[in-house]
């Protein structure tokens, strides 16, 4: 199959967006594969993901990206468009908890995660993962203290820059961000938490949720924002829970939860999927 195009925006809603974009399509020699659109009627933002491949030859993304440009300019888009076959370099910050970890690495070798994984970043030395194969991904221990966490994270940043990273993935790495680095990693950097009704902070979350009585247990996928565990949200799940379960079985559950809701925020955001509607998030799902 010819390569295919992946074309995501977003503008103010007003008549016409649908048509400008699939005559634009059309003219420009294309054929289009799926649309999905919708229109927030409280904020007055349309949003639009359109995959396509080329009649004929096709040309270079950028020519791609030049050309409907104009139409951008007209509607005052915000726009994206790539090949899907281009994978996102991504980095992987983790501290011990390892699920997440270890399910990202199964999901990305099998080729189910389409992407580039260029490096594995821990607060915790190598000895800590000896049970993992890493291969050929780079490992990186960036110690952090109190004293030292401008300068960890300013080690951080120069890697983010260096291996021109798209994509950053708290894979439970359990130290807070900084405003002026979640600044920089906008849009670009997704976290993984619990999520309990009602919610539960500190250390062993789940343990407090047990001696609560908890009946919910669940997991959320978000952006990175200054705002602690509150960015927009990408995906969520949630399992019941009995009183037959005990803190073990909340933190075996609770493990499973945030190992998928991980994995399938992360699928959508590298296939375009994800577009950010202020505080919160429009996902155009499989």
């Amino acid at each position: 199959m010819s390569e295919s195009y992946v074309l995501t925006l977003s503008c103010a809603n007003r008549p016409g967006i649908v048509s400008a974009v699939s005559t634009h399509l059309f003219e420009g020699g294309y054929n289009i594969l799926d649309s999905n659109q919708y229109d927030d009627v409280e904020s007055g933002r349309f949003f639009m993901r359109v995959t396509f491949n080329a009649v004929g030859e096709a040309p270079p993304v950028e020519a791609m990206r030049t050309a409907f440009a104009a139409v951008a300019e007209r509607y005052a888009m915000a726009f994206a468009l790539r090949a899907r076959s281009e994978r996102q370099r991504v980095l992987l910050l983790v501290s011990k908890f390892d699920h997440c970890l270890s399910d990202l690495l199964y999901r990305w070798r099998i080729g189910e995660l389409k992407m580039d994984l260029v490096g594995i970043v821990s607060n915790h030395g190598r000895e800590n993962f000896a049970h993992h194969d890493f291969g050929d991904v780079p490992f990186h221990h960036l110690k952090i203290s109190r004293e030292t966490k401008l300068e960890q994270e300013s080690q951080l940043w120069q890697m983010v820059r260096d291996l021109k990273i798209d994509l950053v993935v708290l894979a439970r790495y359990m130290q807070v961000l900084s405003d002026a680095l979640t600044a920089k990693l906008a849009g670009r950097c997704i976290n993984i938490h619990h999520s309990f009704l009602p919610g539960f902070k500190g250390a062993k979350p789940y343990h407090q949720a047990h001696a609560r009585g908890v009946k919910l247990i669940g997991a959320t996928a978000h952006y990175v924002t200054g705002d602690l565990d509150e960015g927009p949200i990408i995906e969520q799940d949630a399992e019941r829970i009995s009183h037959n379960d005990t803190p073990d079985d909340l933190v075996r559950k609770g493990r499973d939860i945030e190992r998928r809701v991980l994995a399938r925020a992360i699928a959508w955001h590298l296939d375009g999927r994800v577009l950010p509607n202020g505080s919160k998030t429009v996902v155009f799902r499989d």
